[in-house]
């Protein structure tokens, strides 16, 4: 038996590792078992946001309901972000945070659609993206919410084969997360309706904690 001792890790690596680890299962799935999930997600969050008690309805022109329709579409691109990397990545981590995150935000598309349902309000909107938010000027990066992908971008993460999906999934979605938070930050500012804060409250936990693992993992990726 050998005498060499294995270095011992860090707490923080430790749990980098850990919440890689536990990823690994949703590699399991399908491309038609993830489309599978998504509905299932989508469907829960309909049940989450319809069973949550109703105060005072938010209008149409609020920042509950601007918020609601920004950050579903925010989602529905982090969804097929998610998608591409669960299907296409070669990191096995990179496959399981793509499907990760794309079920956690169908999900949470459904909840989101739910309270407009509820408010009695139209899932779109004639008002320009960001308008709910104070600095809503400045948020926007060449016309698009913050951290959203272009096109062209979106469509090269498409294409891509091999390790470069990986590293162009790991870098445009932390991006989208930090500009996620961006937006979740400003709607904590100005809404007390419980609902809304409760989820952005949620939401700005998970994406800060994803955006770490994301770059931890990033590094080994290159």
């Amino acid at each position: 038996m050998s005498n060499t001792r294995t270095p011992a890790t860090s707490p923080a690596t430790d749990k980098v590792r850990e919440r890689q680890l536990d990823r690994v299962r949703f590699t399991l799935f399908s491309t038609a078992g993830l489309g599978i999930m998504l509905v299932i997600g989508l469907v829960l969050g309909y049940a989450a946001g319809f069973l949550t008690p109703r105060g005072n309805l938010p209008s149409d022109n609020s920042p509950e309901a601007g918020f609601a329709r920004d950050m579903s579409a925010h989602h529905a691109q982090a969804v097929a972000m998610g998608m591409i990397a669960q299907e296409k990545g070669i990191n096995v981590a990179v496959r399981g945070f793509g499907a990760d995150i794309a079920l956690t935000q169908q999900a949470q598309i459904g909840m989101m659609d739910q309270w407009l349902r509820d408010w009695k309000l139209n899932p779109n909107s004639a008002s320009p993206p960001m308008s709910w938010m104070p600095d809503s000027m400045t948020s926007l990066e060449n016309g698009l919410m913050p951290g959203m992908a272009t096109q062209a971008e979106m469509a090269a993460l498409s294409s891509a084969t091999g390790p470069e999906v990986d590293r162009l999934f790991l870098k445009m979605m932390i991006k989208h997360h930090l500009g996620g938070v961006h937006m979740v930050d400003g709607v904590l500012k100005v809404s007390e309706n419980p609902d809304v804060v409760w989820l952005a409250t949620s939401m700005k936990a998970g994406q800060q904690g994803e955006i770490s693992a994301l770059q931890e993992l990033q590094k080994s990726v290159g």
